[in-house]
């Protein structure tokens, strides 16, 4: 079974940035790319553990790359697009409703 959580408001989180949010034991990328298009994406680099948050966005190719070592990393699939990263990071649902981001977990 899944849940959505309210994690942040949309207003908090500029187009084509990435913010992160902690939720229940999850840490988690959030992305947006437009006025209500965001993405989650887990906030791990699985090459070497830094936070994807605080890396660059591509908007029009919808990645995330880790500031440390340059991995690219899909917001569609979690599939890492470019060395050294080998495996994939996981990725949630989102979405926004009245202005404020939601994420899906599984319970």
């Amino acid at each position: 079974m899944s849940t959505r959580i309210d994690v942040a408001a949309l207003e908090d989180l500029a187009k084509c940035t990435a913010m992160r949010v902690d939720v229940d034991g999850h840490r988690i990328a959030l992305v947006r790319i437009d006025d209500d298009e965001v993405y989650a994406i887990g906030d791990r680099c699985t090459h070497a553990d830094f936070s994807l948050s605080e890396g660059e966005v591509d908007c029009e190719e919808r990645t995330l790359e880790c500031w440390k070592h340059g991995s690219q990393f899909s917001l569609d699939t979690g599939e890492p697009l470019s060395l050294p990263a080998t495996k994939a990071t996981p990725t949630y649902k989102a979405g926004v409703t009245d202005g404020r981001i939601w994420v899906e977990l599984d319970r």
